[in-house]
């Protein structure tokens, strides 16, 4: 089976040679034994495990046509609804063991995205090249189950500029050589999840572009092992607190991180160049992926507000205050929030089409737009909440060292105490597992940014629906006389530049 163990996954990190990851200002030789690594290392880790744990393997794992072979779920091309439909489920999931990002659900959209756009590529003008190339680098990482990044942001420099505009030719990446074996590309992709610890990048492009832009318009993917490859990885709040390698403060459990990834004049060879220059096809590549991605968040994010609503239920039951009408209506309100994310994750996900005459399966757009939109505030709402729960300590308490203290930990034990059959060292893990989970990048500020600012939703939203349709609908009942012809469609939706 085209499976590997987390174990498996691990060792493969610990055997590349080229590639340099820094972490405030010092290279990391082994990201699997760096203390600020190692919570990403174990986070990822929790994708491949989830293959083989009893509780998750019906949703991690899927039958891939490609290789007739059963895949880890987090390399699968979708082939239904039902696929889509486990994704949001295992996110969900997944988010339970890990309480964090588990960073594998970028690459893994970039496959799906890259199946639909070579395949369309191909279809429409039977160019097959990239499709080729592409279905041979998917049997490559099915084979081999691995880790995969995705890179879509680029750095952007002027932002009212194009690509082929700005004063800083390398503001998005391009290619700088074309050779007979490969190109040579320049440039850098940011706040890219969960790129120190992954075997490969699938770098793709960040916007729509013109004819001037086309050395900017490129799709492909290499070993992170790569020369002339640089990871810069970014700060977080309390992130010192890795270092101190605690059992409570210092990050035990899983985590997540982003980062800069730097080309300098890499080479790729024209076998992992799946889209070269097809600037007119760029709007399309980011509508197909962006939409994936948004749907996406119904799993995770919804996941971890169940996590913060166990810590703050747990918070209040250790307080004695858990049955009183006030905490139970923040309760329900936080798990309104939460459901109603995940909902409208599997509305994308049932309401599912075909973009490929063989396939393609792609999220219903207005559902996946509605799904991240939400997601751009509930968490934020989930989260205040949870913070008025859990009261003033969660931004104050002790730290681990005090509470190992001999001295002060008796005391502690008697101050912090609430309900007596609940030790006070529960109150406090409860309170940093609420802290470093609710004021988060990846709970809040990916919510917010992550496939897009919100205002991206909001212009996908408007486009798609369709606005002189219902005004002909009401002008029909209001009595005005309209021109309304026969439609079968229920949902007033315009067709997207993907889906036509």
């Amino acid at each position: 089976m085209g499976l590997r163990t987390g174990d498996q996954y691990v060792e493969g990190l610990r055997k590349r040679k080229h590639v340099e990851i820094y972490v405030m200002g010092k290279r990391v030789e082994d990201v699997t034994a760096h203390p600020f690594l190692k919570p990403s290392v174990k986070s990822f880790k929790a994708t491949f495990d989830a293959a083989f744990d009893e509780d998750t393997r019906g949703l991690a794992r899927a039958y891939s046509p490609f290789i007739g072979e059963v895949v880890n779920r987090f390399v699968h091309i979708h082939q239904g609804p039902e696929d889509l439909v486990a994704k949001v489920k295992l996110l969900r999931k997944l988010s339970h063991k890990t309480g964090t990002c588990f960073q594998r659900c970028v690459g893994w959209d970039a496959l799906n995205t890259l199946y639909i756009i070579t395949g369309k590529i191909a279809e429409r003008e039977g160019r097959r090249e990239y499709v080729e190339r592409f279905i041979e680098y998917l049997k490559y990482v099915q084979k081999n189950d691995l880790a995969l990044a995705g890179a879509m942001t680029d750095v952007k420099g002027v932002r009212t500029l194009r690509p082929s505009e700005q004063p800083n030719k390398d503001a998005y990446v391009r290619v700088v050589e074309e050779r007979e074996d490969g190109i040579v590309v320049r440039g850098a992709k940011a706040n890219i999840t969960g790129i120190a610890v992954v075997d490969e990048v699938i770098v793709m492009p960040t916007r729509a572009m013109t004819e001037k832009d086309a050395e900017y318009a490129i799709s492909f993917a290499i070993p992170l092992d790569t020369p002339g490859v640089k990871v810069v990885v970014g700060r977080q709040l309390n992130d010192s607190r890795r270092f101190e390698e605690g059992e409570i403060d210092g990050l035990p459990y899983m985590f997540n991180h982003e980062g800069f990834l730097i080309f300098e004049d890499v080479f790729v060879p024209w076998e992992r160049v799946f889209f070269y220059k097809e600037w007119r096809w760029s709007g399309v590549f980011v509508e197909v992926f962006s939409n994936y991605h948004r749907q996406g968040y119904a799993g995770c994010k919804s996941g971890l507000g169940d996590v913060i609503i166990g810590a703050s239920y747990g918070l209040a039951r250790r307080l004695g205050v858990a049955d009183k009408p006030h905490i139970q209506e923040k309760l329900t309100e936080m798990a309104f929030l939460n459901e109603t994310m995940y909902s409208a994750g599997l509305a994308a996900s049932w309401e599912a089409r075909k973009l490929l005459r063989d396939g393609g399966w792609w999220v219903n757009p207005m559902y996946a737009n509605v799904t991240k939109h939400l997601v751009t505030r509930f968490p934020y709402e989930i989260s205040r909440l949870a913070h008025d729960i859990a009261g003033g300590l969660l931004g104050t308490a002790p730290s681990e060292a005090d509470f190992k203290n001999p001295e002060l930990r008796p005391l502690l034990e008697k101050y912090l105490q609430g309900v007596p059959e609940f030790p006070a060292e529960e109150r406090l893990r409860l309170l940093r597992l609420l802290e470093n989970t609710s004021i988060s990048v990846a709970y809040l500020i990916e919510s917010v940014h992550g496939a897009g600012s919100p205002q991206a939703q909001r212009l996908s939203i408007q486009r798609v629906y369709d606005f002189q349709k219902v005004e002909q609908i009401a002008s029909s009942l209001a009595g005005i006389k309209t021109a309304m012809a026969p439609d079968l469609k229920v949902e007033p939706h315009r067709q997207t530049d993907s889906e036509k």
